[in-house]
Parts: C-alpha cells; structure tokens; sequence
C-alpha cells in the first residue's frame, strides 16, 4: 500500500500513531481501502508532531507534504481560529485529501455540510501550563514579582488569570510555538508565557513546562488536548478506518463540552472555559464565562450517568462508532442543559459585551 501524506511532521506522526492501529485493527481487514491514504494537517501545529524527526522509510511508501497559508491579525478576533481549518477543508471538499487531522478545539462546533469527525482520538493533558523565561525558572504564577508581564494569545486564559493573579500584567503573545518560545528566550518582554500543556508535549517540549494550571486557576478550552479526524460524512470506508482511533472517555467528554460551547453561539476564542472528566459511570461538567477582564464571571457544574446502548449518529459534528449512544446523547444534553443554566444567569450578556470590546480593541 501506498501511502500518500500532507505535512511532513504529520507523516510521522501519521506513521506512528495510526497506521499501527488501524492497520493492525480486525475492522481494517474487512474495508476494501483505496491504494492511496491523503491526509491533511497545518504544517507548523503540534497534531503532526508526535516523533523526534522524519525516516522516510516510516511511512511505508511515498511521503509529500503541503503547507496551508493562513493570514490573521494582529488582534484576537472572536472565532478565528476556524481560519486555519477552512484550507484543509477546502482540500477535503475537493478530495485533495482522504482526511484531516486537527487540534480539537480549532474546529467550530457546527461543520460544513457534508463533513464529520470520523475519530477523536485519546486525549493528552488539556491543561494550560506555564512557561518561564530562563531568569525565573522555579518560580509559579504564585511567586513572581509583581507586575511581571505574562505573555498569552487566549482571551480565555487573560480573562481567568487576570482574577486569580491581580498582581501580574498580561499582554498578546503570537506567533506558532516556536516563535512565542523565541521571543519569551531571547527578549526579557515576558516573565513567562502560558500555552496548552498537550502542544508542549507532542513537540517534545516538556521540560520547558514549569507549572501546570489547575482548574481552580485556570480551566481549559473546548477540546483542548484532544486530536481530531475529518472526513467527508458520505466516505464510509474512511469513516470505518478511522473509527478505531476513538477514544470513548475523550469522545463523551468532548461531545459535552462542543454541545456547551455551540448552545452558548461561542467560538474558539470567546472567553469560554470548561473542565470535564468520567467518575463512576458519571460524567461531570463544570462551565464558565467570563468578561475580557474576569471580573464578572458565571460557573456551576452538572453531571449525568453515561449510559450504553449501540445507537450510531452524529452529534455536535462527531460521529462515533463503537461509543454508546446513549451516552453520547447525555453528554450532549448535558452541554445543553449546562449552557441553559448560564444563559438563564446571565452567560448571553457576558459574552455580548467581551465580543463588543473585543471588536473595538
């Protein structure tokens, strides 16, 4: 078989993350699979990084590569980060590619038409973690000097970390995590920068993690740490090949979280947090919102059993095999009945008005 990638990094991590278990897999001996396997992914983000560097002989076959060309500005725009999926599903639509692997949380919680995610796979740690810049190694949030300067691109972590550390001053980071690293080493502008743990990590970069944050500092974003697959909804093959990758914890997670963010008409960089996990049968959701500046806030936790039953749909964009149904339904309703809670406090009109000063920054 001849296997066809796009992104260099994501042919490693193409060849040691999926093909071993598909490939490997009882359900992939019964799929007529076509002779070429095209995958998508954005050329600088930590979804195709997850090997030290490239063998050509890993892949099995023919390795290419493609790059997507995203501008943005300077700002944060409320919803941008669906920029950087609208190449790759543009490749998807034209069948350029088989697939397209992202980060999670860079996908909006309604797809186009005529897509799904086939595959989320099992997630890393979603936490935010803190980076130092070499003079403060040692040090947490907690220690630094006051008025030290935290770099962040994420409405989300300013908004809670502005509450939690009054003390400290946040300022706009950009850039890929190469070029926030850069400019967190070699200028003395920030004390520290905040990034998703799970990126650190699949670029290999752990030991430059110096704090993770935990949820009552800071809760994390829709999605993150997760990684998922796109396909086209009518690609049944495809959609059968990929379903071995789901992570059945991760996906019921994910489906509460996605169904909280898309009832509350949020977007990837509205400051909207979550935390969720799986105790005894039951699935726990905690929410919030916040204002640009934390001070006004809504948060509140609800939980339902998981159940099992073999229903097979679509919900929230990700469709799941092999995960009950019925418990996929009661984390979507979950995300629902959470967001209805905030909205009835108050949640629409916290986010109108981060979107309104956000637009007028």
């Amino acid at each position: 078989m001849v296997t066809t990638l796009f992104c260099r990094r994501c042919a490693v991590w193409f060849a040691d993350e999926i093909l071993p278990d598909v490939f490997g897999s009882p359900t992939f001996n019964s799929i007529n699979l076509f002779s070429l396997v095209r995958v998508g992914s954005r050329s600088d983000s930590a979804p195709c990084t997850s090997s030290a560097a490239l063998q050509s002989n890993q892949t099995g076959g023919l390795c290419c590569w493609c790059e997507t060309n995203v501008l943005l500005s300077g700002r944060t725009q409320i919803g941008e980060k669906s920029l950087f999926t609208k190449e790759l599903e543009n490749a998807l639509e034209k069948n350029e590619v088989d697939l397209v692997v992202h980060s999670l949380k860079d996908l909006p919680t309604t797809l186009p038409s005529g897509f799904t995610i086939g595959a989320v796979l099992k997630r890393e740690n979603p936490h935010d973690a803190v980076v130092l810049h070499p003079k403060h190694l040692g040090r947490t949030l907690e220690t630094l000097p006051e008025s030290s300067v935290i770099g962040t691109s994420s409405l989300r972590r300013a908004a809670q970390l502005k509450k939690r550390f009054p003390q400290l001053l946040f300022k706009d980071i950009r850039g890929n995590l190469n070029t926030r690293l850069k400019k967190l080493d070699e200028k003395d502008d920030y004390a520290a920068i905040v990034l998703a743990a799970a990126g650190l990590r699949r670029m290999g970069w752990d030991d430059r993690i110096g704090q993770i944050l935990r949820p009552e500092d800071c809760m994390y974003a829709v999605g993150q740490g997760a990684l998922a697959v796109e396909v086209r909804a009518r690609d049944a093959d495809i959609l059968e090949m990929v379903s071995v990758l789901h992570d059945p914890e991760t996906v019921l997670r994910c489906i509460a979280e996605r169904a909280f963010l898309r009832r509350l008409e949020g977007g990837c960089s509205v400051p909207v947090a979550v935390h969720t996990e799986v105790k005894n049968s039951q699935l726990y959701l905690t929410g919030a919102v916040f204002s640009l500046d934390g001070s006004d806030s809504l948060k509140d936790t609800m939980q339902t059993s998981v159940a099992a039953d073999d229903k097979r749909v679509q919900r929230v964009g990700v469709t799941a095999s092999g995960v009950p149904g019925g418990a996929q339904d009661g984390a979507e309703r979950l995300g629902e009945d959470l967001a209805n809670l905030l909205l009835s406090k108050g949640a629409k009109e916290i986010l109108t008005v981060a979107r309104q000063l956000n637009d007028a920054r």
